[in-house]
């Protein structure tokens, strides 16, 4: 077993509505379907990791609800939605140095069911929370700050509103074979582009679902892994990077992942062209173009040219992506995707997908996650998953 933990277990809620359901209960729920999948049992677990999402104050409520009474280590690292690949490899880490052995991974929420506007709604984070009186007053809203990436994307590259109309077309492709998909149709590039502006140059389409539910994962030392009867999993290599405002000078065309995607590569001896599927976050499709550029999938700002013509679409395109359906058609739990992301990737290299969608030999394979605002602050994760 030559790499350092496996991903032993995991699961996707498939409610996309809770309506009848609280956020502890969705956490309990993840956390025992990724218990079934790995073949363990609560008694097992000895680390937890959860973010923001989790109830109570920084997970000590979630660990009392669950009755993970052997755990010796735990982790609230919060950096939305990218919290939960970066997870990933601070469990790797912790299992390396003797902190845990079997560590779980939990993601849960009820947006949807709570009717929370998020990304068109000015949101404050809180009273004394340091750059909200510098950007609140000029109506920051998730939307616009991602907007604001996409204009700038196109004014120094040329990328176009129908180049990144490619990333729904490619997402909706695959979500048309998921059953618990929120959007199964699929799209034109005419559709997307022709959909109503939700903030210039960004269509609805252009934008991703609003979902309750979640995920969980389990990581596990080597000997535990090869002890049980599940497909052998390996964390490779792994990332995390933030960035931020820097006092007003900030280059809006890359995003965190230019530096989180080196690392994990560094760590698993590979290189991008060595990759045969990847899930990316898509809070946006210009969230897409934008990582597919960091991660050195392609050079920065061809991007657009990239994804376009179905180069995203698995059985069609040099890289297969989000064959769920992410964020932009299947889901988006808690308004969080990197816990899916991790997921889908997870059973690409088991070879678990969707038939119509599984991508051949895809023993390695990379999930990245992005938290934040791409045009503010905001932090990614990497990881590289290999099938042995």
């Amino acid at each position: 077993m030559k790499n350092p933990a496996y991903i032993v277990g995991a699961f996707e809620h498939p409610t996309r509505k809770a309506e009848d359901k609280s956020t502890a209960q969705l956490h309990a729920e993840v956390a025992f379907g990724a218990l079934q999948d790995a073949g363990l049992s609560s008694s097992d677990i000895d680390g937890y990791f959860c973010a923001g999402d989790a109830p109570g104050m920084g997970g000590l409520s979630m660990i009392d609800y669950m009755g993970l009474t052997k755990l010796r280590h735990y982790d609230t690292t919060e950096s939305g939605g990218s919290s939960y690949v970066i997870h990933v490899g601070h469990a790797v880490e912790a299992i390396m140095q003797g902190k845990c052995n079997v560590a779980l991974i939990t993601l849960a929420g009820r947006p949807r069911a709570e009717g929370m506007q998020t990304g068109t709604a000015v949101r404050s984070a809180g009273v004394g929370v340091p750059d909200e009186s510098f950007e609140l007053p000029y109506g920051r809203t998730i939307a616009t700050m991602h907007a604001m990436v996409a204009t700038r994307h196109m004014h120094e590259f040329g990328t176009t509103s129908e180049q990144l109309a490619w990333v729904k077309v490619a997402a909706s492709h695959h979500a048309q074979h998921n059953k618990h998909a929120m959007l199964p149709k699929v799209v034109t590039v005419e559709d997307v582009v022709n959909s109503p502006m939700v903030a210039d140059p960004l269509h609805r389409l252009d934008c991703c679902v609003i979902s309750d539910g979640g995920g969980a994962l389990i990581v596990a030392r080597p000997e535990i892994a090869k002890s049980l009867n599940r497909p052998k999993v390996g964390v490779k290599g792994w990332g995390e990077a933030y960035k931020h405002q820097n006092a007003g000078g900030i280059d809006l065309t890359y995003s965190a992942a230019a530096m989180s995607g080196p690392m994990a590569f560094e760590k698993a001896g590979v290189k991008p062209s060595d990759i045969k599927y990847a899930s990316i976050y898509d809070s946006f499709t210009i969230s897409v173009v934008v990582q597919i550029e960091d991660l050195g999938f392609c050079a920065k700002g061809e991007g657009g040219k990239f994804v376009a013509d179905g180069n995203l679409i698995s059985g069609t395109g040099k890289l297969p992506f989000n064959t769920d359906g992410g964020g932009l058609c299947n889901n988006h739990p808690s308004n969080r995707g990197g816990m899916t992301k991790v997921i889908e990737a997870v059973r690409q290299a088991r070879g678990e997908a969707h038939p119509a969608v599984q991508v051949p030999d895809s023993s390695l394979v990379l999930a990245n996650g992005k938290g934040g605002n791409l045009g503010t602050r905001h932090g990614c994760g990497t990881v590289i998953l290999e099938r042995e």
